[in-house]
């Protein structure tokens, strides 16, 4: 390995813990993300010369807080910022224990909740947690979400502005806030995953590069807080979920519904992990996330399809809509009843969201009434709803299968 290969490896695993630690110096994660790649440049001027460090990841982060150091120094006196910057040298003592019990002292974490502020838009903080944390690049991140470069530049630019300009502190929050902040954090780690697990547009049904951004963002989190039962079911639910990837695609990166699913691709390992992040979720009360991971490990630990235990699937659905209610759980909900009590059941429930605004433009809800229609031998209507589905759907690979299941519907209705 050449010494500039050596600094791309090192930088794209270390990054986000070195801008993490130079964010606790400067306070600004843009000035922050600045410094590491001047000591990512210095890197590439010097190793090739000197070698590779014994330990390159805490060469550069002595180099960026150093660099730091000295912006500090240069904006106001030394003796007015001593105290402060002192934290960052390491010839001083550890810092005292936080004043409150529940504070944690973790640079990364603090770079978490920083990314993940909710004074950001939903996308900017999906963009800018892959960016410092993911350590993807601009070109990347765009690619990933099918984005113009350009547009996803801006956004990180424009994230990094807002935090500044809100004066939002470098910290882990803690009291009555943390719950609230944690749930922005959870919820763009989710994100993250969905989008590459079952991706909403484009030719691909799966990106698994995002995914195991996401899952790789999870663990940590789960190491960094593991006291927060929500932080393991979400990990749990991503290590289930990302263990039926290599089955969830044909041979010509086809979706294969779960009923057809060769379960033996099954990742076993994701699933033990899965089921052991689930276990350091605790007994509930369970928060979203955990009821997710439960309803996951449901069909991670049936065998066969015909194993699944539907019934219960059910009842978490239904606990699930009762915590966070939403139209998309009730029309998940509406098919596990049907496995469990029948079509005609599910269709009931189905046909009660059909005014659901959220569902309007959904295409899994004419797709759902579609199979439930075809069960109860209604062929021409579960061809037409395939049909709308089809319509609906902004996947290529989505739209290709639920045309195909039209095709199969229709010669029953004798066309």
């Amino acid at each position: 390995m050449t010494a500039a290969s050596a600094v791309e490896a090192v930088y794209r695993i270390e990054s986000a813990r070195i801008i993490a630690g130079v964010a606790r110096i400067v306070r600004d994660v843009g000035i922050a993300e600045e410094l590491a790649q001047d000591a990512l440049v210095a890197a590439l001027e010097q190793w090739p010369e000197s070698g590779v460090p014994d330990r390159p990841g805490a060469w550069l982060m002595a180099t960026a807080k150093h660099r730091a150091i000295d912006l500090v120094r240069r904006k106001e006196t030394y003796a007015r910022k001593l105290a402060e910057v002192g934290r960052a040298v390491e010839d001083v003592a550890p810092p005292a224990e936080p004043a409150d019990p529940d504070d944690i002292d973790d640079d990364l974490l603090r770079l978490i909740f920083t990314a993940c502020h909710p004074v950001l838009s939903t996308q900017a903080r999906i963009a800018l947690t892959l960016k410092l944390l993911g350590g993807l690049t601009t070109e990347e991140i765009a690619r990933a979400f099918l984005t113009a470069e350009p547009t996803v530049a801006q956004r990180i630019v424009r994230a990094k502005r807002s935090l500044a300009k809100a004066g939002v502190p470098f910290e882990v929050p803690y009291g009555a806030d943390r719950a609230a902040r944690l749930g922005s954090v959870l919820d763009v780690i989710y994100l993250i995953f969905n989008e590459g697990y079952s991706a909403t547009a484009g030719d691909d049904l799966v990106r698994p590069a995002l995914c195991e951004d996401a899952l790789r963002l999870s663990r940590v989190l789960a190491g960094l807080m593991p006291g927060e039962p929500e932080v393991h079911g979400l990990n749990a639910l991503l290590e289930i979920q990302a263990s039926r990837i290599p089955a969830r695609t044909g041979p010509g990166g086809e979706p294969v519904l779960l009923a057809d699913q060769t379960r033996t691709k099954w990742n076993r390992l994701l699933i033990r992990r899965g089921v052991e992040a689930l276990h350091r979720a605790g007994g509930g009360p369970y928060g979203p996330y955990t009821l997710q991971a439960a309803i996951a490990a449901c069909h991670a630990q049936a065998v066969r399809y015909e194993d699944t235990d539907w019934a219960m699937i059910a009842t978490l659905y239904g606990q699930l809509a009762a915590v966070a209610p939403s139209p998309v759980v009730e029309l998940n909900r509406a098919v596990a009843v049907s496995m469990a009590e029948g079509p005609a059941a599910g269709l009931e429930l189905v046909d009660a969201l059909a005014d659901e605004p959220a569902l309007k433009d959904y295409h899994l809800l004419p797709s759902v009434r579609g199979d439930l229609l075809a069960r109860l031998g209604r062929a021409e209507e579960a061809r037409t709803e395939f049909e709308r589905a089809a319509s609906l759907a902004r996947n290529a690979r989505e739209r290709v299968l639920l045309l195909e299941r039209a095709a199969r519907t229709a010669p029953e209705t004798g066309r």
